[in-house]
């Protein structure tokens, strides 16, 4: 008896230890300073759309529940991560040349509506229109159709990759047919289908040379760009459409924001393209959007650069308040001492560090939109959400914690919710953002607020509130998005160990 009270003593002596380190972390929270509006979260349909969106539709429509729905399960969870905009591939063909395109993997070829004779076959990418409806059917309002490649029938080499990667494979005198092709795309949608596409990017990633053959792909000179831009532009207004082009989607966040070695032609962007003193000035075309878009590839290690990157983002806000930020396509292709992008993984290390990027794109860089590259994906890799087998008729798929860590922020923080300031004791310290608890706060039009907390310490930690917290949801290695307080009506808060928490106040 002696020796088993000394151990229960030990016990709840450790226990009462553990409990005792616990530091807790003051929040408080400024409603009323307000920084940028937050318009969406969001995926891409490439490349595996094409081929599940045909798969059995009692597997597909779950997998839709997964990445958009907004409704709960019977027992209460969550059905989905309530994605707000959806990001369609309009392909360039290569599907339709098989073998001939020299891009080896088909789940990495598009088919493209346009016939050779000028044409158009809206039968095809019939598996992504699928996901497009489905999308809109669980309430996503917001579409983007992006370009990788103009279509074959345009391209200087009859591919959909470039040939030497020095200026862009649309031929010169094929823009004014791609702005045509464009605006037949968003026609036919909006008046088949009834789905609106509230922008086209138009040149994506226009920074690489993209001469490899391994998908489809055009590099884009700033003057090029600019001026395909302009007959884009000239052609959506003559047909009196409201879809607004996106420009430019930078390959890294930094082409955007300086002069790169070796790629003068195709950096500095937002003063390239939007400074009313440049010769390449689209900041006044009517259908060009106020905002510049960029990928966070590559800008995420070490923790100094993942913060001096996106402050430099935020200086160009400041000069041009005129302009938001969107960062429109992220997924793990870095290799670092923190992690590496091959080999998939389902658990909390990877939905960690895309919860840090994340938290310092929504609260260093000020981003408005926030969106993930693979919503869905075959390969061994992290980059996506969604994992399945490389079957293109009918196979299995799995969630991973990255899909519901990404559901604290887009489940919570809706359409229009607005960045809100948040102070607590070493919240802008490097330290912090590499190895601490990373807080950021949204008021949505409801007046709803929201907390995101992202622990990334091998320890729980208390969190201490002015206000009262009615619900948690938590993910961490034991729950996805799991609501573990309902009407709590607690100021203080203990946050698990490796977790991302949103609290509703």
């Amino acid at each position: 008896m002696r020796d088993k009270a000394i151990v229960l003593f030990l016990f709840l002596s450790g226990l009462l230890f553990s409990q005792s380190k616990i530091d807790p972390i003051n929040i408080e929270i400024h409603s009323d300073k307000e920084f940028q509006t937050i318009h969406n979260f969001g995926a891409s349909d490439a490349w595996s759309g094409q081929f599940v969106g045909k798969w059995p539709l009692e597997k597909k429509e779950a997998m839709a529940d997964l990445l958009f729905s907004t409704e709960k399960n019977a027992d209460g969870t969550l059905k989905g991560i309530g994605l707000t905009t959806w990001r369609f591939n309009i392909g360039a063909g290569s599907a339709e040349q098989g073998e001939e395109s020299s891009i080896k993997d088909e789940w990495r070829r598009a088919e493209g509506f346009l016939n050779n004779d000028g044409s158009y076959n809206w039968n095809r990418q019939l598996g992504q229109q699928w996901f497009l409806k489905a999308a809109k059917q669980r309430g996503v309002s917001s579409f983007i159709g992006f370009v990788n490649s103009p279509p074959v029938q345009f391209t200087k080499n009859n591919k959909a990759f470039s040939a030497d990667g020095l200026s862009s494979n649309l031929k010169t005198s094929n823009y004014v047919k791609y702005a045509l092709f464009l605006k037949d795309v968003v026609t036919h949608f909006k008046d088949s289908l009834d789905l609106h596409f509230n922008f086209i990017s138009p040149f994506n990633e226009p920074q690489w040379d993209w001469k490899n053959g391994k998908q489809e792909g055009s590099p884009w000179n700033n003057d090029e760009l600019s001026s395909a831009t302009k007959t884009i532009d000239s052609v959506f207004k003559s047909y009196n459409l409201d879809t607004k082009l996106e420009v430019s989607e930078a390959g890294q966040i930094d082409y955007l924001t300086s002069i790169k070695k070796g790629k003068e032609h195709r950096s500095n962007q937002v003063e390239v393209f939007f400074n009313p003193m440049s010769d390449l000035y689209l900041g006044n075309l009517e259908t060009v959007s106020q905002k510049f878009a960029g990928h966070s590839y590559f800008t995420t290690w070490d923790i100094s650069k993942l913060k001096t990157k996106r402050e430099e983002i935020k200086k160009k806000l400041i000069k041009y308040p005129n302009l938001e930020y969107w960062m429109t396509e992220y997924c793990i292709l870095e290799n670092n001492e923190e992690i590496r992008g091959k080999g998939k993984d389902l658990g909390m290390k990877t939905a960690l560090y895309v919860a840090r990027l994340i938290h310092a794109d929504l609260t260093i860089a000020n981003a408005s939109a926030w969106h993930w590259w693979l919503a869905m994906t075959p390969y061994n890799y992290k980059d996506g959400l969604i994992y399945h087998d490389k079957n293109t008729e009918e196979g299995t798929f799995e969630s991973s914690k990255l899909l519901w860590g990404l559901g604290n922020f887009s489940r919570f923080i809706r359409p229009q919710a607005k960045q809100i300031k948040v102070d607590y004791n070493g919240k802008n310290s490097l330290e912090n953002l590499e190895k601490g608890v990373l807080v950021s706060a949204y008021k949505n039009k409801d007046n709803s607020i929201i907390i995101v907390s992202v622990n990334q310490k091998e320890t729980a930690v208390q969190l201490n509130f002015k206000s009262t917290i009615k619900q948690v949801y938590v993910t961490d290695k034991d729950s996805d998005l799991k609501l573990i307080q309902h009407n709590a009506d607690k100021k203080d808060i203990v946050i698990a160990a490796k977790s991302i928490t949103t609290f509703v106040l």
